[in-house]
């Protein structure tokens, strides 16, 4: 694969898409698109790794047959599920001489920065450079060049479930392809969907999907807090089923054709029939009706959402909210949602042509993100993969010299090597937890 080629995979509940892009003088040019009906995947998380890759087999056959080019590299989305983001800081030695600072010292304090003690169901997804501090001179971005003694880097480090990476690893290399990079979706979108005043005074990324919707707070060009709410336009399909007792199918069709996300913009009079089950004539129903269903579901969501934003004072941000996802299609969504958090509220579409529907914000944001890192983010994230890397074999090795008799400790060990994790889980939680109340301060 080029250097300037770029695969980015969004595994969503609804939908797989895969989208190849080039770099061409600072320009993403998209190639192709593959977009297929998802299988395996629940509320953003693969639950069945085999159907998952088969479906992610037929999206990246569609997006090879329109690209004319073979796939083998992917960019690959995670959901925002259970992010933790917390502050990591890295020191290494450069010599007891001055010399200039290379690409191996930043990738040593990238590494020393990544040195901690997570609980055993956590992994790093990644990890972010906020600045670099030569000899005590900091607000650095780039010290490569820079003469010094000693390097220190600032920065991020985003942790997710092991289970959920692991599971999405694992099913796109049944697919046949290698990860080339994972990237939390949250963190792509706001790199690249926001505009700079929005990144820099604070703004609300919404994010309306079919399994489960996201609010992302970007705040000082940091994601400074995710949360997921488990309820997307899947929901309002089942309800529109339900309610007009009609297959899901159909559901799906009519509140694509006819539906509206406020009730208050539908009208009584404009009626379309509708296949309800038992019968052999089709039914009518008012435009209205079908909105007040719809309204229903994301007063819901949009209610939790809030909740969960308001506790940190997100909503007070001047960047208002930033609207996406493929549920942000329906008529009237912008209007519902600044009502709801009495802000402004922007929606999002891709400008590229064959792209302009929100659904595809997510695996364009992916290849716009990667093909924009600073050559210093990437040697950050170089150090991340080997650390991966490492665990891996680390794994392993304990896997195949792992004695039998292990399983024969003493009850009260294995109570206190119990006791002494639950203890650390504790300790980080309360350090995350205060780490997030002074986001906003």
């Amino acid at each position: 694969m080029s250097s300037r080629t770029y695969i980015g995979l969004d595994i969503g509940t609804t939908s797989i898409k895969v989208i190849v892009a080039e770099k061409i003088r600072n320009q993403i040019n998209v190639l192709g698109i593959g977009n297929q009906r998802s299988e395996g995947v629940s509320r953003g998380i693969i639950v069945d790794i085999d159907r998952a890759s088969g479906a992610i087999r037929k999206a990246i056959n569609q997006a090879e047959e329109k690209s004319g080019m073979s796939i083998n590299d992917v960019i690959v989305g995670l959901p925002a599920n259970q992010l933790k983001i917390e502050p990591c800081n890295g020191m290494v030695a450069i010599g007891e001489q001055s010399r200039e600072i290379n690409d191996n010292d930043v990738k040593k304090v990238a590494a020393s920065a990544m040195t901690r003690n997570l609980p055993p169901e956590r992994e790093i997804i990644d990890t972010l450079s906020d600045e670099f501090i030569v000899d005590g001179f900091d607000g650095i971005k780039d010290p490569r060049g820079m003469v010094g003694v000693r390097l220190e880097m600032r920065g991020r480090i985003i942790t997710g479930p092991k289970t959920l990476i692991h599971n999405t690893k694992k099913a796109v290399s049944r697919a046949g392809l290698n990860v080339q990079a994972v990237i939390i979706n949250s963190l792509a979108q706001g790199k690249t969907i926001l505009d700079d005043g929005e990144q820099d005074f604070g703004t609300i990324l919404l994010e309306l999907g079919g399994g489960q919707s996201t609010a992302s707070v970007i705040h000082d060009h940091q994601l400074k807090f995710s949360t997921i709410d488990n309820e997307g336009g899947d929901f309002i399909s089942k309800d529109i089923s339900v309610v007009l007792n009609t297959s899901f199918e159909s559901a799906e069709r009519i509140k694509r054709d006819y539906g509206k996300a406020d009730a208050l913009d539908a009208s009584d009079e404009t009626e379309f029939p509708v296949d309800v089950v038992g019968q052999s004539k089709p039914v009518r129903i008012s435009e209205k009706y079908l909105a007040e269903i719809i309204q229903a579901r994301l007063d819901q969501i949009l209610d939790r959402l809030y909740k969960s934003l308001n506790d940190i004072s997100a909503l007070k941000l001047p960047g208002g909210v930033v609207l996406t996802g493929g549920v942000a299609a329906l008529p009237g969504i912008s209007a519902l949602v600044a009502d709801k958090f009495n802000t402004n509220v922007r929606l999002y579409f891709p400008n590229q042509m064959g792209l302009r529907h929100p659904s595809f914000a997510t695996p364009l944001s992916l290849v716009t993100y990667c093909a924009n890192m600073s050559e210093t983010q990437a040697l950050v994230r170089s150090a991340l993969d080997n650390n991966h890397s490492n665990n891996q074999q680390h794994e392993e090795e304990e896997s195949i010299n792992q004695e039998p008799q292990e399983f024969d400790s003493p009850k009260e060990s294995r109570e206190s090597l119990s006791k002494q994790g639950k203890n650390k889980l504790k300790k980080g939680g309360d350090t995350i937890k205060k780490f997030f109340n002074n986001f906003f301060d």
